[in-house]
């Protein structure tokens, strides 16, 4: 199983802090953003990790995370993507890495309250297809939402204007070595991007998507400034409840 850390694209949502430095450096409560999904996959028993990232602040992810001894790894493998292609775009950067294999997807600048290791053991058991992670929000039309009949997914729509539930899918995405084909048959959306819910559906169309709804809080910290000091707060609770 590998592990890739999206950390790429511009920041615009969160400029001026994002006019010098990528968004997944800025700092939520005692650490820097992208330390979070690190700790995630590490947390989750996956110890190959690639960060994606961009922009003129690339080389500062070498400097802040180093060869990832500091979260228990041997190294960190890194990519560059140029531009801001959409979510699916910087996936695929890591094809080569992954070579074959499952991996577990992070948005850089997401945050979850639990331990994801359950559901990436549930994956490993999953005999193809992909995983996603729901959470129920209170404003599902600022994401991809999923519609859920007997059980299953049966479709993701972006940012709908009428939301079929309040299930959002989270910046937590499972695949199988799949997951590059279909990325190869998009098609860029009217944002001119490849977007990761064109991934999601496919697998949908196929039958091969499988889904966990999350108990604990769930925070895009890169979406708004509301969003971002959300993540803070959290982030500070959680880790004053986990000192001794």
């Amino acid at each position: 199983m590998k592990g890739v850390v999206l950390a790429g694209g511009l920041g615009t949502r969160l400029l001026p802090l994002t006019k010098i430095t990528n968004k997944h450096l800025l700092p939520v409560y005692d650490r820097p953003m992208v330390y979070y999904p690190v700790e995630k996959l590490v947390q989750a028993g996956v110890r190959e990790v690639m960060v994606v990232t961009g922009g003129e602040s690339a080389g500062d992810f070498l400097r802040l995370l180093e060869n990832g001894r500091e979260f228990g790894l041997r190294r960190i493998h890194y990519t560059y993507q140029q531009g801001s292609g959409g979510i699916a775009a910087a996936l695929a950067l890591a094809e080569d890495f992954v070579d074959g294999d499952r991996l577990v997807a992070i948005l850089g600048d997401n945050l979850f309250q639990e331990d994801l290791t359950p559901y990436v053991r549930r994956f490993e058991r999953q005999e193809r297809g992909a995983r996603i992670l729901l959470r129920a929000v209170d404003e599902p039309e600022r994401f991809g939402v999923a519609t859920i009949r007997g059980g299953r997914v049966v479709r993701i729509v972006e940012k709908p204007k009428r939301p079929g539930s309040r299930l959002a899918v989270t910046g937590c995405y499972m695949y199988d070595a799949r997951v590059f084909d279909i990325i190869r048959t998009l098609r860029p959306s009217r944002r001119n991007e490849l977007e990761i819910t064109d991934v999601n559906n496919a697998y949908v169309r196929a039958g091969e998507l499988e889904y966990d709804e999350l108990k604990g809080w769930w925070q895009d910290a890169g979406s708004s400034f509301e969003a971002y000091a959300r993540a803070t707060m959290l982030a500070r609770a959680l880790r004053l409840r986990s000192r001794p």
